[in-house]
């Protein structure tokens, strides 16, 4: 074996202190959190972490601030407008606040007086009893008279009666029972006519139909042969309806009669 060289005289041996140096640098990069081969250790990625959770949070409160200023912006313009309005209207009119206040309040009590009689009407029409199902009056009286009209003698008798019946009270109970009695002239049932014309005086004695019925009464009297019935009855129709046109039909008709002895 050849013998160990000895160092050369005058030179220092450095190597123990560049260990110390590299010792204290891996224990700095421990410290650190970083391995020698410079990868990252987990406490790191933990801060990298946090620090991109604030960094969104902080963007989405600036989003926050930025729609809730442009809300307040628009916010800010229609109270503006409303008040421009305002102004205007009251520019235009001459009104004052009090004014326009006293007029509001005039339209809210005329409201309430409108809505006032709109609920007495309710509870009148709620109170008011229920009214049996059936035919319109108007129609079933329009109906009946076209019938007749139109020479239907049988359905306009069954329209007439059943308004008759139905409705005693009505307007037109006197004109249905007159064209009853008409029904029954126009097919020559003079008795039963008679009988029908008779009834319009004594259901609705103040009609205008009292004279036209007593006229009729009388032709049906002179149909069935009883002649001085006939002519009592135009004498009373004269004598109480002298302005009528069934009374000047009378006085010609008793013209061209002999009275009977």
């Amino acid at each position: 074996m050849s013998a160990r060289v000895p160092a050369r005289a005058g030179r220092v041996d450095r190597r123990p202190r560049r260990r110390a140096a590299t010792a204290a640098w891996l224990g700095l990069l421990l410290a650190l959190g970083l391995s020698p081969t410079g990868c990252v250790a987990p406490q790191l990625v933990r801060i990298q972490s946090g620090l991109d959770s604030l960094r969104t949070q902080v963007d989405t409160l600036q989003v926050r601030d930025e729609v809730s200023y442009r809300l307040l912006g628009e916010l800010r313009r229609e109270v503006s407008e409303q008040r421009d309005i305002l102004l205007s209207t009251r520019a235009t009119s001459g009104s004052t606040t009090q004014e326009l206040f006293e007029q509001m309040s005039r339209l809210e009590g005329k409201l309430d007086e409108v809505m006032g009689r709109f609920s007495r009407l309710q509870e009148r029409t709620a109170a008011a009893p229920a009214t049996p199902s059936g035919p319109d009056p108007q129609q079933l009286y329009d109906q009946a008279a076209q019938d007749l009209t139109q020479g239907r003698y049988p359905l306009a008798l069954q329209g007439f009666r059943e308004f008759v019946q139905r409705f005693p009270d009505s307007d037109l109970a006197d004109n249905a029972q007159y064209g009853v009695a008409e029904c029954l002239f126009a097919q020559s049932r003079f008795d039963s006519a008679a009988v029908e014309y008779e009834q319009i005086e004594r259901l609705h004695p103040q009609s205008d139909r009292v004279p036209a019925g007593l006229w009729k009464l009388a032709l049906c009297r002179e149909r069935l042969g009883q002649a001085a019935q006939s002519r009592r009855v135009l004498e009373d129709l004269v004598r109480r309806f002298p302005l009528s046109g069934e009374a000047q039909l009378a006085r010609d008709r008793l013209a061209t009669r002999k009275p009977s002895r």
